[in-house]
């Protein structure tokens, strides 16, 4: 069973809380294992990742509610993409954890160039995510097919089938180099074969369920990379 649908004001507390929220767990997330506030690479990596949610989330709120409540939705209909998520979860904690042990540690020596072009980057990854959502506003945060759902294969849906994770893998393999890690990166590889896996069940379900999707499967044949995959 999805969560209940949110709405108005309901809606609102609940993106307003899970902000806040988010930021109260980024914070410790990487400066309590850092164990100082002197970490310039999280702040700006947080600073890179929220400002621009924050007005994004502002955007959808006003602009598009529905996608939005869809982007809050928690609870996996399909049981094997709730294994997914779960099993995700432990490289998610690893990826983040690991880049405040090694400040405090001084592990790795990552030059600051590089650490702020990883950001730019991750910032690059967020703006296609965003390109996405403005494309198709039934990117829902969690696999399910909904009764007026259509297919989309406009903007970046005409080039690979799942652009979204596109950006997210972006994101998710620069985080590290943007934190000043090198370490970080051996768990970040793993957002790939979680990807594949998601993404694999996901087409299943939206055969199953989307009428046109397997005609729009012939049609662009790149689920994931042009010309790779």
């Amino acid at each position: 069973m999805s969560d209940s649908p949110l709405t108005g004001r309901h809606l609102a507390k609940v993106v307003l809380t899970r902000f806040v929220g988010a930021i109260i767990f980024l914070v410790a997330l990487f400066f309590l294992p850092a164990g100082t506030w002197n970490y310039w690479q999280a702040w700006i990596y947080i600073v890179v990742l929220l400002v621009p949610a924050a007005f994004i989330l502002a955007y959808l709120l006003k602009n598009d509610p529905a996608l939005l409540e869809r982007r809050m939705r928690t609870r996996e209909p399909e049981a094997q993409q709730a294994f997914i998520v779960r099993l995700s979860f432990i490289w998610f904690f690893l990826e983040f954890l690991i880049p405040g042990f090694d400040h405090r540690f001084g592990w790795s020596q990552v030059p600051a160039l590089v650490a702020i072009a990883a950001d730019v980057l991750v910032f690059l990854g967020y703006l296609f995510v965003c390109l996405v959502f403005r494309e198709n506003s039934y990117a829902s945060r969690v696999v399910e097919v909904e009764s007026e759902q259509r297919v989309i294969s406009s903007g970046p849906y005409s080039i690979v089938r799942h652009p979204m994770y596109l950006g997210v893998i972006v994101m998710y393999l620069f985080t590290p180099l943007a934190l000043g890690s090198y370490w970080a990166i051996i768990p970040s590889l793993s957002i790939v074969p979680i990807l594949v896996a998601r993404i694999r069940n996901e087409e299943a379900v939206l055969v199953k369920g989307l009428r046109g999707y397997a005609e729009y499967e012939h049609k662009i044949p790149y689920r994931l990379i042009p010309g790779v995959w």
